[in-house]
């Protein structure tokens, strides 16, 4: 097995790793010491995988691209999956970093060796041939969200139609006159379904097991005048993204910070469900819990869907999955073809066997804390110089991802710093700070809406809230934005004091 070093190796190359990689480029210019796996033939991440129809972005597209770089390009509030995916591709060329990125290949372990003070990471190609990679320093930006979710249902492997999860689309299936039935009521669900739709002839069923509150439709198309101001008048971009900023935190204060607003909410969205869905299904689509407890679903045409005559809703419950359709917990038996289920992803589960000291396993570590636990979301005592983007306790319901990316990648950086130098061999955080940083954020979620209901916010869907941050997005990068050293136990390069 064939081994080099570098300084810094990233795993992943979607929207998390291109934007520490765009994180170093900046911060230290000239700096090219670092590679990054992707075990895609591509890079995009989420973007590149989720191809459903419909798929698109639930946070303005403005606010839901990298600080480094605006585009002007977009046709409306919200991008399209194609559009995303080009502007990520279109990044990574700006700040050259296709020749850093090694396509299909994926990580397959990562040890610490504390001797050496490095990370042994070892790799896998296409070929099936294994490399080892000495790094100084690690970057998990595989993502939390990365493996797709099939519901436990009796029989699941007996159907002998097609079947795929929303998250890995089988476009090569031709849904025309094809009966569907798709199976949740989470995000997903609700932007592909209006597009399936559109062909009257396909027959559409969703089984449905708990509603969800919704967003009014904030979509809308940018003007001529709006896309010429954006391209010629730089200053645009960035008020259109501070305006955006501001509104998802607007937000915030008025569903997650309190019982007043949340309150209010709930009255709207409430008017809103039922000014749209049809009458038929408004005791089904009015949730019992506080929203913001689950996810939002942003409503781009999905509740009016259900006017439409080729859908239909069932609440029965399933009871088991038969080679030629679904068995409902009433004893119904209804043909399929096409069965879609679109059930979230194991959130819980890390997707990398990581060892640190000692040869502790990041996930045993995980389970022996009831589920995923991090130091301020992106460091775990026992794992020298292991940084994870999108990790616990980072995800927020109100606002962007690549936004917390970002602080978190400024966060790691200021630690990084010293290593790149040669001033420091490991940084690792101690275990008093990780659990006294668990201890505030839990102490917020109790008082929280993201203990009201199940979710796969939750470990095991009821267990600790493990992927959500309990504040603002104002809250997260005022906590993130310095380093405390006595919250770390620093090991200087031999020889250094």
């Amino acid at each position: 097995m064939s081994t080099t070093d570098t300084t810094v190796f990233i795993i992943g190359a979607g929207v998390g790793g291109i934007t520490f990689a765009i994180g170093l480029r900046r911060q230290f210019p000239g700096f090219d010491d670092f590679k990054i796996c992707e075990r895609a033939p591509d890079l995009g991440g989420t973007w590149r995988v989720n191809t459903y129809p419909g798929c698109a972005s639930d946070v303005p597209i403005m606010f839901f691209t990298h600080s480094a770089s605006l585009s002007p390009k977009w046709r409306g509030t919200h991008g399209l999956q194609p559009e995303i995916l080009g502007y990520w591709d279109d990044l990574a060329a700006e700040f050259d970093l296709r020749r850093c990125i090694s396509f299909n290949t994926a990580a397959i372990s990562a040890t610490w060796d504390n001797n050496a003070q490095v990370w042994g990471i070892v790799t896998k190609n296409s070929s099936g041939e294994e490399h080892t990679t000495r790094a100084k320093v690690l970057v998990s930006a595989a993502g939390f969200l990365e493996i797709p979710r099939m519901p436990d249902i009796p029989g699941l492997e007996t159907f002998k139609g097609a079947m795929f999860h929303s998250g890995k689309w089988d476009h090569s299936v031709d849904l025309t006159a094809k009966r569907v039935a798709v199976i949740g009521y989470g995000a997903s669900a609700a932007q592909l379904i209006p597009e399936l739709l559109k062909d009257a002839s396909t027959d559409v069923m969703q089984f449905c097991r708990t509603p969800s509150w919704f967003l009014w439709n904030l979509r809308s198309p940018y003007g001529r005048m709006q896309r010429f101001l954006f391209k010629w008048f730089p200053f645009a971009k960035r008020l259109e993204r501070v305006m955006r900023f501001w509104l998802m935190e607007l937000l915030y204060w008025l569903v997650f910070s309190g019982s007043i607003g949340n309150r209010l909410y709930r009255r709207l969205s409430t008017y809103y469900i039922k000014t749209r869905a049809p009458k038929m299904y408004h005791n089904l689509l009015i949730p019992t819990f506080k929203p913001g407890c689950k996810r939002l679903i942003v409503n781009a045409g999905y509740l009016e869907s259900l006017h439409r005559p080729n859908m239909r809703m069932n609440w029965d419950g399933i009871a088991s999955i038969v080679e030629d359709g679904i068995v409902t917990k009433k004893g119904d038996k209804l043909r399929f073809d096409v069965i879609v289920p679109s059930t979230g992803f194991a959130a819980a589960e890390y997707p990398l066997p990581v060892r640190g000291l000692d040869g502790l396993p990041l996930q045993k570590y995980f389970d022996s804390h009831g589920g995923p636990t991090a130091f301020r979301g992106t460091m775990m005592p026992g794992f020298p110089n292991l940084f994870v983007l999108g990790g616990p306790n980072t995800l927020t319901g109100h606002t962007s991802v690549i936004f917390t990316e970002e602080v978190q990648t400024n966060f790691a950086l200021k630690l990084i710093k010293p290593i790149m130098e040669g001033r420091v061999a490991s940084v690792d955080v101690t275990e008093a700070a990780t659990d006294a940083w668990n201890a505030r954020l839990q102490k917020r979620m109790k008082g929280s809406v993201f203990m009201d209901c199940v979710s796969w916010y939750r470990v095991g869907q009821t267990g600790k809230v493990h992927a959500t941050f309990p504040g603002s997005a104002v809250l997260f990068w005022w906590w993130m934005r310095t380093v405390d050293l006595k919250d770390f136990r620093v090991v200087p390069v031999h020889g250094l004091d």
